[in-house]
């Protein structure tokens, strides 16, 4: 087996362990059983019901009084109070739901096979099962075809007429509304969630077969003594179209119309078209690992080196981000388009307090900026819904405004009743953010004009939110830093306050990216002069009694002081307010920081972990980097490499992805920074594709740690400053299609 394989010597017995595949809409977790594949389905639009409208009628007076208590010292009573009179009415937004279940019965008894492997290669996007049985050997092949728009299943045996089984739909805790065949053979399932404004799914099911037969018995395929067959799965909701039924037979039909050679084919070519636009290659030092199944590889990472693991793991996370996430679905949730649980934990929702944000962070970098467009579709929803919550909660005019969570809707009422979460009302902002930095490395400009409303919306809402403090600054509140807690001298615990520190880091770049806008197409000058007098007044980043970035306007204790989230450097990443050139005393205060979480338990989930390691990254420090590289493959990591917050969440996977894009190069103080956090372990390597800010696509290797060769390509006009060696730096002009060589 390859290096660059995930593989098993056994099926999968557990979600943790089943291998995922998609085409951005459709997924599937393939578990490689031989009596009973079985693989679970998912559609990305099949959330639990319709737009809500939840805003708390009480919300606008409660806020006014919630932020009189918080600046009068009474946080007991402001949360109470907010949680009365702000919550979401209801609490809850939709949720995220499964497909069903895709049923293969095979009835080859384990005891009887041998030679058994399963495999997914990231560089093809198939699931392949492999064994014998009774002395016939046995394949399938499994993916989700974008081109077609369907889950594929081929079946073959070596032996002609040895392959029989029946296939079938079904799951979702009988929450369905029929499953029977149609008059064209085709298996249809279908049902809806919520009311009658809720979301609509059908699945189709049908099969070809080469020698022996196909028949229908109820709901059943059933192929029998064949040599080899293709099982076609489309699936379709209401979300997209006006007749889901008649679209996923349709996709069925005219998928079963051509080979599986053609099926495959064009899947391949179209998935490899973003897939090879990035290679990374590391000296291999596994010694041997590359020989055993990557679950065993995992366990053995903590003690044994194994870059050629690591270099799985980024190609595994651009894998999930081509499959999960592609122009015209859903962006990724909690856990992308990989569900298997009707009540998933915290509803795989959108998580928008870091965990959707963190999903996106390699798509640019990693030359995927396609797999970024569903993010900015569904902040069109968030700014229709969230100018109306601006409106209601907060009777302002201009603008939107989305709490800490939001659904396929985009649906912006404070969600559930957690108050170190609910009440955060800045990630319309971070979201925002994505918008302003697909420009950076594409230096679009038309589509800046058609998104620029998106980030100018979300910095709107602030001109009148925003509140001064005693010190005469502009300052948020009610906010949360979120989910953290505090403890004031007096010995009190709090989670509600004003002015958090990472409140006014997303304002300070949201307020520039609005100046640079305005500057860039020619528009709202008045805005950007209003902006950039409040961005003057905005709390700037400072150092703590621990020699720590402040996480709150008051130099609170934390309760938990390794906590997961650690907001208050957002100003480091993913943002640039902190940088070791720039701002070497905030940097070495964000260090401090991160020593001080770290060495109280922090880094205990595999985002946090994940976001832990593009901080070191940011900060050049190539051992910290690899150290945490290493922690969260050991820990945090599930045996088919899925992210374990504990549970599952895909976040960690591309939080990881982007450190690693991170140690090799990063977009700061105006330069393109060649290696500038590579792990003494990674002393050797190529990698070519990643993308720089201002349009640059960069290749380069490198040898005893230090570069050797580096080409810049350019995809526009552009100047640019390039920093490798430590101290060694030039400066470029290129036009596009140019190319620069550094030797």
């Amino acid at each position: 087996m390859g290096d660059n394989i995930l593989w098993y010597k056994k099926p999968a017995t557990c979600f943790d362990e089943a291998l995922p595949v998609g085409n951005g809409r459709i997924g599937g977790m393939v578990y490689g059983a031989t009596d009973k594949e079985h693989i679970g389905l998912n559609e990305d639009s099949i959330w639990s019901g319709g737009l809500r409208h939840r805003i708390n009628p009480d919300a606008r007076e409660g806020m006014l009084k919630v932020r009189e208590l918080l600046r009068a010292g009474k946080t007991d009573e402001a949360e109470r109070l907010a949680m009365d009179t702000m919550a979401g009415t209801p609490e809850n937004s939709r949720h995220y739901m499964p497909l069903g279940n895709l049923d293969i019965f095979f009835g080859h008894d384990g005891s009887e096979v041998s030679s058994y492997r399963r495999r997914l290669d990231p560089g093809e996007a198939i699931a392949v099962t492999e064994y014998t049985y009774r002395g016939t050997g046995y394949l399938r092949e499994v993916f989700v075809s974008a081109p077609d728009n369907v889950m594929v299943i081929f079946l073959k045996a070596q032996s002609a007429g040895k392959l029989s089984c029946s296939v079938s739909i079904g799951g979702r805790d009988d929450y369905f509304d029929d499953c029977r065949r149609d008059g064209n053979g085709n298996i249809v399932y279908s049902g809806g969630t919520g009311s009658a404004d809720g979301i609509f799914f059908a699945a189709a099911l049908n099969a070809a077969c080469t020698g022996g037969s196909k028949r229908c018995v109820g709901n059943t395929i059933r192929i029998e003594d064949a040599d080899e067959a293709v099982i076609v799965l489309g699936a379709r909701s209401s979300f997209y179209c006006k007749d889901h039924i008649k679209q996923a037979v349709n996709d069925v039909e005219k998928a079963l119309c051509k080979s599986y050679k053609e099926l495959r084919e064009a899947h391949i070519a179209d998935y490899r078209a973003l897939y090879g636009r990035v290679e990374l290659n590391l000296d291999d030092n596994s010694e041997g690992n590359a020989g055993l199944p990557t679950d065993e590889r995992l366990k053995k990472i903590e003690e044994h080196p194994d870059n050629k693991l690591m270099e799985l793991y980024f190609n595994f996370g651009r894998y999930l981000m081509i499959s999960g996430s592609r122009p015209g679905t859903q962006p990724l949730n909690l856990q992308g388009i990989w569900n298997d649980s009707m009540w998933p934990a915290w509803g795989s929702k959108f998580t928008v307090n870091i965990n959707t944000e963190m999903n996106y962070w390699p798509a640019e970098s990693c030359n995927l900026a396609e797999c970024h467009e569903p993010l900015f579709d569904l902040l069109e929803r968030v700014a229709e819904n969230g100018h109306a919550a601006a409106k209601e909660m907060y009777g302002i005019d201009k603008g939107f405004v989305c709490h800490h969570n939001t659904d396929i809707w985009g649906d912006c009422a404070p969600q559930d009743k957690w108050i170190p979460a609910t009440i955060w009302p800045m990630s319309g902002a971070w979201l925002a953010l994505h918008v302003y930095e697909h420009y950076l490395y594409s230096l679009d400009k038309e589509f800046l004009k058609e998104r620029f409303h998106l980030i100018k919306g979300a910095a709107e809402f602030f001109i009148d939110y925003l509140t001064e403090d005693e010190q005469g600054r502009l300052i948020t509140g009610p906010s949360v830093s979120p989910e953290n807690t505090y403890r004031t001298k007096e010995g009190a615990e709090g989670r509600m306050c004003m002015g958090p520190s990472m409140d006014s880091q997303i304002l300070n770049c949201l307020f520039s990216a609005v100046i640079d806008c305005s500057e860039i197409l020619d528009t709202d000058r008045e805005l950007a002069a209003k902006l950039k007098e409040m961005r003057e007044r905005l709390p700037q980043p400072e150092v703590g009694k621990y020699g720590q970035i402040k996480e709150w306007a008051v130099d609170y204790d934390e309760v938990e002081i390794g906590h997961r989230h650690i907001s208050q450097l957002f100003a480091l990443h993913p943002a640039e307010l902190i940088t070791p050139q720039k701002t070497p005393k905030l940097a070495q205060a964000a260090r401090a920081t991160l020593d001080r979480r770290l060495s109280h338990g922090g880094g205990h989930t595999g985002w946090s972990r994940a976001w832990i390691a593009n901080m070191w990254a940011r900060l050049h420090d190539k051992d910290k980097v690899y150290e945490n590289l290493k922690k969260l493959l050991s820990v945090s990591t599930n045996p088919n490499m899925f992210d374990n917050h504990p549970p599952f969440q895909i976040d960690g996977n591309f939080g990881g992805t982007a450190a690693i894009a991170e140690a090799l190069l990063q977009c700061t103080d105006g330069e393109i920074k060649l290696l500038p956090a590579l792990p003494v372990l990674w002393s050797s390597g190529s990698v070519s594709g990643l993308r720089a800010k201002g349009g640059f696509t960069i290749d380069m290797s490198w040898s005893g740690g230090r570069l050797q060769a580096a080409s810049v390509h350019a995809a526009t006009d552009g100047n640019c400053r390039i920093r490798y060696d430590e101290e060694s730096t030039t400066e470029i002009s290129l036009k596009a299609g140019e190319d620069y060589k550094i030797k």
